[in-house]
């Protein structure tokens, strides 16, 4: 029985043209931070990522390329399609993981190393000061609107990055390199003040213990380490998110404007 020649030619289009972009999105959203965690339902990530394919089919389904004529290169564009978008949510995971760093500088530096929880964003038990942080922050990108300018970042990379092109290897290795240094770097610049801080309380037991022998300096200098170190988070964990919220918007902006 024959078809309609309109739906022969228009449909298996626009299903290629939904594909590649739930490629881009899907991987995006896989690593997502705050959408892409363990504890996120599967279905919810799927059904996010479905709508908002729908969504960019309209500005976008004109600028993607024809439907390949074999399957193997349907294959290769799914394939740098779901490559573009996986760059784009790591880069925002390897920012968050600067959290992470500051997170055990400060447990390190105040005491509480030996308090482990369960980090939830990565899977495995982490210092609780630095799953404290995480957590935070995720909730402040989605308080702040910080996310939109991911979905923007993903918008903007159909003109840096055209489907149909051959994948920039080097720009996402580059990509990569870049924002693991500034996330280490963020990471310790968040924890100078407790680094700060331990040199001078650890300097001033030193003097304490030199001058009485007989005082038992170890006794309080935990309990101090820890009272003070929870003051000093408390002074600070405002300025801290907010340092990290402009670091994440000046890494994406560029991309998303």
């Amino acid at each position: 029985m024959p078809g309609i020649p309109i739906l022969d030619t228009v449909l298996p289009q626009q299903i290629f043209a939904f594909l590649l972009l739930f490629a881009r999105v899907g991987a995006l959203l896989m690593v997502f931070p705050g959408i892409g965690e363990g504890f996120v339902s599967p279905r919810f990530r799927l059904g996010l990522a479905i709508a908002v394919a729908f969504l960019m089919m309209g500005p976008l389904s004109a600028r993607l390329p024809a439907l390949p004529t074999d399957g193997g290169s349907l294959l290769l564009l799914i394939g740098i399609e779901s490559l573009v978008g996986l760059s784009i949510g790591i880069a925002a995971r390897l920012l968050l993981t600067s959290l992470n760093v500051a997170g055990n500088v400060i447990a390190m530096q105040t005491g509480l190393g030996f308090a482990m929880s369960v980090d939830p964003t990565q899977g495995s038990q982490g210092a609780i000061v630095s799953t404290f942080l995480v957590t935070l922050a995720i909730v402040m990108i989605f308080i702040s609107g910080a996310h939109t300018l991911l979905f923007g970042a993903i918008m903007r990379s159909y003109d840096l990055f055209p489907p149909g092109t051959a994948a920039p290897v080097a720009d996402f290795l580059e990509l990569v390199v870049r924002f693991v240094s500034a996330s280490f770097l963020l990471g310790i610049e968040l924890s100078v003040p407790f680094l700060v801080l331990s040199l001078v309380f650890y300097a001033g037991l030193g003097v304490v213990a030199k001058m009485m022998p007989q005082f038992q300096v170890f006794f309080i200098s935990m309990p101090l380490s820890i009272l003070a170190g929870f003051g000093l988070l408390l002074l600070l964990i405002g300025l801290m998110m907010q340092i990290f919220l402009d670091r994440f918007a000046e890494s994406f902006s560029g991309l998303a404007n």
